[in-house]
């Protein structure tokens, strides 16, 4: 499978430039510097940390848990993305490779490498983070950065009700209700469908 490389410019660092004569462009310095990139094994702990806050008092249980994470950022790295401020990751994404036109049960553990279908299996901020737009900035990076790569071709998600306008905000449709359970909680499918490779490719530098 193709790795896209942090040449990307969906995975360059956020520049905030300043007006020619403001107090920051004197002093240099003025927001923390963001970086973007794809998250590896040893990013899970962190992963984890951020996860476990921000669901298990909202719905008792995370999406994946620690193991599932490094099973995940060892093999398909490349379908994550974290948002990282001062090095501290402060957001994240992580999605697989999916092979059939809806998610089933097997879809919230298994990895299918020949698959056209991102499944994002969790988008998570740091509590100290939230309510800034930092899930929308990230989500829109992300499904970005899957134009680049010639393989995917949508992404599908399973949320919660109260998330679905979220997710509709960000450009994704509903599908109905999902095949997945986990426990008493039932969700909504959604899909957003991954257009423009060629085009791209040709103007973005990937």
């Amino acid at each position: 499978m193709p790795v896209l490389s942090t040449s990307s410019p969906f995975l360059q660092p956020a520049r905030l430039r300043c007006p020619q004569n403001s107090p920051g462009r004197q002093r240099r310095h003025t927001l923390p510097a963001s970086e973007f990139r794809c998250l590896s094994p040893e990013d899970a702990i962190s992963v984890f940390e951020i996860e476990r806050e921000a669901f298990i008092s909202v719905s008792g249980d995370c999406p994946l848990h620690l193991d599932e994470i490094r099973h995940f950022l060892t093999l398909c790295p490349e379908l994550s993305l974290g948002w990282f401020e001062e090095g501290r990751l402060v957001a994240f994404i992580i999605g697989s490779l999916w092979d059939q036109d809806r998610l089933s049960q097997a879809a919230l553990t298994l990895h299918k490498p020949r698959g056209t279908a991102v499944h994002i299996h969790v988008l998570a901020v740091h509590r100290a983070c939230r309510q800034q737009g930092k899930g929308s900035i990230l989500l829109w990076r992300y499904l970005q950065y899957l134009r680049c790569l010639p393989f995917a071709r949508r992404a599908l998600l399973m949320c919660e009700d109260f998330l679905v306008p979220f997710y509709e905000k960000c450009g994704f449709q509903a599908l109905g209700p999902c095949q997945v359970t986990v426990g008493a909680l039932a969700f909504t499918e959604m899909q957003h469908a991954v257009r423009g490779h060629a085009f791209m490719r040709r103007n973005s530098g990937c």
